[in-house]
């Protein structure tokens, strides 16, 4: 009989004693853990190269997990770009804003405290009351980062990117519209000029949404100054409901300015 015959039937003897005592024992699942490990212990010594199969796929998958933990060790640092921050840490008057503001419109307050500190930094910084600007981010967009307008007017503020291309230079290009505190203070700066220009918050609000040669705007202005006057009572610690009616009322419905006047009209303001 030659060694390969002979190991074969030491094998099968092996494996017919094995099954022998499984059907003796219990059906425990750590009997049947230990009668696998014997079994691989056994098959490990008698066969080199089993073995050393094993260890090639051992390291390969030792490989992959390593390689798995440094991609979730990379995405730790998402905390240093996630735009939030506890709004319980802010001033009161701030908090008051972002807990507000994430009940009527269904926002995280993480995420609006960090815009509600942000608006208030920018506006204290352009000389634009905090408030407005908030304002005109609920009525804007919703406080929504990545909306977008039929013309392109893009992110929290809607800022018209292809004519303020310039102004996220200092952020790194044109992509920064959709960084939410980005878009905030390239808005605030549009905003800013807006008012300068038409010399009232009521005509720069005009400016701003393209309207400022129209007899109306839609009703633009009445709205966000509406959510002005509510969120000033806001920081101001009253108690304000969600529903509030308008501070100031439209008259009548009229139709918003088509997108392309919108567009006309900033093109001109802001490259006369």
């Amino acid at each position: 009989m030659t060694a390969t015959e002979k190991f074969t039937q030491g094998l099968r003897t092996v494996l017919s004693n094995i099954a022998q005592v499984f059907f003796a024992i219990t059906h425990n699942g750590f009997a049947l853990l230990g009668l696998a490990v014997v079994f691989a212990v056994i098959a490990l010594t008698a066969r080199p190269e089993i073995r050393e199969a094993g260890e090639v796929q051992l390291m390969s998958w030792l490989q992959t997990r390593q390689a798995s933990d440094a991609v979730i060790v990379e995405d730790a640092s998402a905390i240093e770009r996630a735009t939030a921050t506890n709004p319980s840490e802010l001033p009161k008057p701030q908090a008051a804003a972002a807990f507000w503001l994430s009940k009527k419109y269904g926002i995280a307050p993480e995420p609006l405290g960090a815009l509600v500190a942000a608006a208030f930094d920018a506006g204290t910084r352009a000389k634009v009351e905090p408030t407005l600007i908030l304002a005109v981010m609920a009525v804007e967009s919703g406080f929504n980062p990545f909306a977008q307008s039929a013309v392109g007017a893009q992110g929290l503020m809607q800022v018209m990117t292809k004519i303020h291309s310039d102004k996220y230079q200092g952020f790194g290009g044109q992509f920064a519209a959709f960084d939410p505190v980005s878009n905030l203070r390239v808005g605030v700066k549009v905003l800013q000029e807006c008012i300068a220009r038409a010399g009232s918050v009521e005509g720069g609000l005009k400016f701003y949404v393209g309207a400022a040669n129209l007899d109306d705007d839609g009703g633009y202005t009445a709205k966000v100054l509406a959510e002005h006057g509510r969120l000033q009572l806001v920081v101001s610690g009253r108690n304000v409901p969600l529903t509030a009616p308008q501070a100031i009322p439209v008259a009548r419905p009229v139709k918003p300015p088509e997108p392309a006047v919108r567009e006309e009209q900033l093109a001109g303001l802001f490259n006369s």
